[in-house]
């Protein structure tokens, strides 16, 4: 069973057994962006995400800094 990322309303399923922050790579996100909640706790970049996980994503909000994808991003 997949992971179902869901960010500004939108449902992406993704694989399981990955860490949070390679999940945000693979979807071209930048982790310092966003902040994770799986049931309503804040999640840490490092945890693995488990088969059935939901997690929501919340865009940090900042002045002057750009949203969404890394800049210099590989």
């Amino acid at each position: 069973m997949p992971v179902r990322v869901i960010l500004r309303g939108k449902i992406t399923e993704v694989e399981s057994n990955l860490t949070l922050e390679q999940t945000l790579q693979k979807m071209g996100l930048c982790i310092e962006n966003y902040l994770a909640l799986r049931d309503g706790v804040l999640m840490e970049k490092e945890e693995l995400q488990h088969d059935g996980d939901e997690i929501k994503l919340v865009a940090v909000i900042s002045g002057g800094a750009p949203t969404g994808d890394c800049q210099g991003a590989a």
